[in-house]
């Protein structure tokens, strides 16, 4: 396979060579000609280098090598000639295919690399029509040839490529608190402070959304700011039904109607916040990427009612939301993050029973996801907040007050190192897998102060609601961003992918096993002490990040396996494990998944998240309810996956069949559609087709890929 220069493969063409070169013949003299055979010859030595993935550079590179060496020295000069002429032409547009495949529905890596995009829309094609051109000119113009060959060739993952022509960033933290209590400015309209709890909600919403389309990762806000709005909203009702009855009813009475107006308000706008952001679109394509922080602090003047907002939180989740059926589904967003502190961690504490509804909801919806308070403060200076989006963390930072400050923070992106294909390079050469790591570690670096220069000198104008309004900072007109961009505000990561697999290459084991755990830690170390000495030498707080790999575990694994051949429990298996994770086939328990794991989440301090696959537990909750207490002890992030199916069309809560046809089907109601069906998978991410298995006996097992 040919690797163009689009990223696109193509099957080897010698002819195409030949073609080359005889057209370069054309060009010289006869004594500097070569002859067919000596063409034939050409093509020949780029197929004897009998490599399974090739990129369109390096054959040329070969056709030059091979003319210089017959001697003919003004032909070679002619191709490159002829070569650079062809280059220019494809530097004049070199879109054309992505995107009409992209219309024609034909381009698949594009549209499934998003899950959460319909990219069958129009205005979700808008976006990745744009995407496409994003990434062509940041191939061919904006990155380094060095950076774009090593992205191209799995070496590294330059993220987010389709958005690197704009001036924006990753991933934050909304400064809610600030934007709810002094104001903000959308559209050029003031909004002031909300006055009740609904109106609170709604401006949430609005702010979520806005923030969404200036931005291309996730955000996340603390629910906790809402409490102070739903005591404003009980103290209204208090004075309206005073100013209704006068001294008609007794205080108990009174109570209880402002507790009726009060959970009624709550419901509604809670209502308001789940259903306006499934049913807003963002200016990319879709609902906006948001996850709600759920943490009860005891000194909290509002503790009492944050625990009030939580819990209708939880029990509308666990409800779900009615899909164009009229059937409850799971919501995409927003995410959940619960906090387990003292009060709630299942241990006798004045929250559990918001914690077991967390639980209920859990074994129904997949959310919440769990962060222990204890373990969080071990690792962050005493600390307890979110991440932003659904992994990435940033580091502690102190304001002028000298207080920490998270909210109003910010990612400036990240590139995702290949561990796997360094293994496998060395080919179980210690030494020179540890020179090759460095190696790769400073292209990343490189890779990464690209993300970080490219924002510099933007002005706040780009994004109001980002930098003047609020969400980030409240900057004049015309100023620039750069102080945000140093001196530890925001972060920048550093992603890497399969520990498990490249400890396979160098010892032969997993890195569960003793022989190969201080190994993989090691490699944890190095990786760790790289972004510290970058930190040091620029003031830029770079972050080691357990990437949310989604598709990329999947393409380093294809990569490498069309370069370097099958590889047994490497690139057989189609797939490279997420992060540090204990690859999904080993026979591993949750309580020692999360032991085992929890050593490496405080090495990857920019991000990490642990899950164990846990099957249809909703009538045995206890057992669930173990995990969880054993969650708040021993690891700071974890979440479950099910291994329940769930069909979205009738609510079927049970095995989804495989029919004659090899498609899903809801023994129910027979729906055959399995892109509208729940059969969650999240164990490493994989968002490709799904694969069948076949048995001797003619008997149909349906499988997902990876697991």
């Amino acid at each position: 396979m040919v690797i163009k220069r689009d990223g696109t493969s193509v099957i080897f063409d010698r002819s195409k060579i030949i073609t080359a070169v005889r057209k370069a013949n054309a060009a010289v003299d006869a004594p500097d000609q070569v002859t067919e055979a000596q063409m034939e010859a050409v093509a020949a030595a780029v197929e004897s280098r009998n490599r399974q993935r090739v990129l369109v550079e390096d054959i040329q590179d070969i056709v030059e090598q091979k003319l210089m060496e017959m001697g003919k020295y003004a032909l070679a000069k002619a191709y490159i000639i002829y070569r650079y002429t062809r280059a220019l032409v494809r530097k004049a547009n070199t879109t054309d295919d992505s995107i009409l495949s992209l219309i024609r529905a034909q381009n698949k890596d594009v549209m499934e690399e998003n899950s959460n995009k319909n990219a069958a829309t129009a205005a979700t094609q808008r976006d990745l029509i744009a995407g496409e051109v994003s990434k062509d000119l940041t191939r061919r113009v904006l990155l380094p040839e060095k950076i774009s060959k090593a992205h191209d060739e799995g070496s590294i993952h330059f993220h987010d490529a389709d958005y690197f022509l704009q001036p924006i960033f990753n991933c934050c933290l909304i400064n809610i608190g600030d934007m709810l209590d002094n104001g903000t400015v959308m559209n050029g309209k003031l909004i002031e402070s909300p006055r009740s709890f609904q109106v609170a909600c709604t401006v949430m919403t609005q702010i979520i959304a806005a923030v969404a389309s200036s931005q291309y990762g996730g955000q996340s806000v603390d629910i906790g700011h809402l409490g102070k709005f739903l005591r404003r909203s009980s103290e209204k009702f208090t004075k309206q039904l005073a100013e209704e009855v006068g001294d008609a009813l007794d205080e108990t009475t009174r109570q209880k109607i402002v507790a009726v107006r009060l959970r009624d308000e709550l419901r509604s706008g809670v209502q308001t916040i789940q259903y306006q952001i499934n049913t807003l679109m963002t200016t990319n394509g879709q609902s906006p990427f948001v996850t709600i922080f759920m943490h009860l602090r005891e000194e909290d003047p509002y503790v009492e009612e944050n625990a009030m907002i939580i819990e209708e939180v939880l029990r509308q989740r666990l409800q779900g939301i009615k899909n164009e059926k009229g059937v409850c589904v799971t919501p995409a967003f927003p995410k959940l993050i619960y906090v387990l502190d003292d009060h709630n961690c299942l241990q006798g504490g004045r929250f559990d029973y918001l914690t077991r509804l967390a639980v209920q909801c859990s074994a129904k919806r997949l959310y919440p996801d769990y962060i222990s308070a204890k373990k969080m403060r071990e690792n962050y200076e005493g600390n307890v907040y979110s991440c932003m989006g659904c992994r990435s963390f940033l580091t502690p930072w102190k304001n002028e007050k000298g207080e920490y400050q998270f909210e109003g923070r910010f990612n400036q992106g990240v590139v995702s190192l290949n561990l796997p294909q360094i293994g496998i390079i060395a080919k179980g050469d210690e030494t020179v897998f540890w020179q090759l790591l460095e190696e790769r570690l400073e292209l990343c670096y490189e890779a990464l102060m690209c993300r970080h220069n490219a924002l510099k000198g933007i002005r706040s104008d780009v994004s109001p609601v980002h930098w003047q309004y609020g969400a980030i900072a409240r900057l004049g007109k015309g100023e620039v961003i750069d102080p945000y961009l140093m001196d530890g505000y925001s972060t920048i990561s550093l992603g890497y992918i399969g520990l498990y697999e490249v400890t396979k290459v160098m010892r032969g084991v997993s890195h569960t096993d003793p022989a190969g755990l201080e190994f993989s830690l090691e490699i944890m170390r190095r990786m760790r002490e790289a972004t510290e000495r970058w930190k040091a030498a620029t003031s830029i707080s770079f972050g080691l990040y357990g990437t949310p790999a989604e598709s990329l575990c999947y393409r380093f694994a294809r990569i490498d396996k069309e370069r370097f051949g099958t590889i047994a429990d490497v690139t057989d298996k189609g797939y490279y494990t997420n992060s540090y994770h204990v690859d999904v086939r080993e026979n591993i328990d949750a309580f020692s998944k999360f032991t085992f794991e929890s050593q490496f989440q405080c090495i990857s301090s920019g991000g990490a998240i642990s899950y164990v696959e846990i099957p249809n537990m909703r009538h045995n909750l206890d057992a669930l309810e173990d995990v969880v207490r054993f969650i708040y002890d021993n690891i700071q992030y974890a979440e479950f996956n099910t291994k329940s199916d769930y069909c979205h069309v009738c609510g079927y809560d049970g095995e989804i069949m495989i029919n004659d046809d090899f498609e899903w089907e809801c023994p129910q109601c027979h729906n055959s559609d399995h892109a509208r069906m729940n059969v969650t998978r999240r164990t490493c991410g994989y968002l490709g087709e799904n694969f069948w298995n076949v048995g001797k006996t003619k008997e149909l097992k349906a499988r997902v890929l990876h697991l």
